[in-house]
């Protein structure tokens, strides 16, 4: 029984050892019934596509405008990176580095690491710094809020649409698409696919003390 077989409960810390999973199946913990891992059919490659897809959604969303107004024979549109441009200029820095950091730094920093993992990982063993990059994108991941953003914007036309018109720009429905490739992404990924094809500097580690999680 070697280290990738081995997994800790993340809700009770109970050291297990997965067994084989064949594909739809997951496989849960004996303790308290947490999902252990669980095994999705042609994960990298389906996850590669829909983060290439991703990564295109994002390029438009920030190249081109996402939203204008049309009031008293005026126009106006803006893109998401004008719209930071905006709040800094206006005195509200806060507002405008959070913009930044969740609706551009951290979506495009996660997609990015995702295609690096995927590509990394295509053909095994792949390189240790896999691993850690894959941590790291746990950490940028609650930092993301391309959601929020797109239900603040929702809010707001609500509340502008007896004001003015509004027009929705390609950036618009890009981000939309974007946000449902997240979705997707997450449910076909596997990590732990990743990390059994990453190469164990250290060689394997072996363990007798450990049970089987319950497979369904």
């Amino acid at each position: 029984m070697t280290l990738p077989n081995l997994v800790a409960c993340p809700d009770c810390d109970l050291l297990q050892r997965l067994p084989h999973l064949a594909p739809g199946e997951k496989t849960q913990c004996v303790r308290c019934g947490s999902v252990l891992g669980r095994s999705v059919p042609d994960s990298l490659n389906r996850t590669l596509a829909l983060t290439v897809a991703a990564a295109v959604a994002l390029l438009i969303a920030n190249a081109v405008p996402m939203l204008g107004l049309s009031a008293a024979g005026r126009e106006a549109s803006t893109t998401i990176l004008g719209g930071v441009q905006v709040m800094w200029e206006r005195g509200q820095p806060e507002v405008s580095v959070v913009m930044l950091v969740s609706a551009v730094l951290a979506p495009t920093l996660d997609v990015a690491m995702m295609l690096v993992i995927l590509l990394a990982s295509r053909r095994p063993p792949a390189p240790c710094w896999v691993g850690s990059l894959l941590r790291f994108c746990r950490i940028i991941r609650p930092w993301r809020m391309v959601e929020v953003m797109m239900l603040g914007i929702l809010v707001s036309l609500i509340k502008i649409a007896e004001l003015a018109t509004v027009i929705t720009g390609v950036a618009m429905w890009a981000v939309a698409v974007f946000v449902a490739l997240l979705a997707v992404m997450s449910s076909t990924f596997d990590p732990e696919e990743v990390w059994r094809r990453v190469r164990w500097v250290h060689g394997n580690v072996h363990g007798d003390n450990a049970q089987e999680g319950n497979v369904q």
